[in-house]
């Protein structure tokens, strides 16, 4: 399995909105992402779905890169 491919995997989450968050910003925005983005969008993706629904839920509580990241994805 590809880079990519196991991405794409890992992005199909317990929830569709997770899902649908997750999947568009892994289309769109991890391609021309830096190198440092992307691992941090990877190390996102190790977090528990309840985890990920409270940060994009309230992402007043992220600080520094994670922020900015989480409100990329949430657009």
């Amino acid at each position: 399995m590809s880079g990519i491919d196991r991405l794409k995997w890992q992005c199909r989450r317990g929830s569709k909105e997770l899902d649908l968050l997750l999947q568009n910003y892994l289309a769109t925005g991890y391609l021309q992402a830096d190198e440092a983005e992307k691992k941090q969008f990877t190390a996102l993706l190790q977090r528990e779905d309840d985890e990920l629904a409270r940060l994009f839920l309230t992402p007043a509580h992220c600080e520094g890169a994670l922020a900015v990241l989480v409100k990329k994805i949430a657009g």
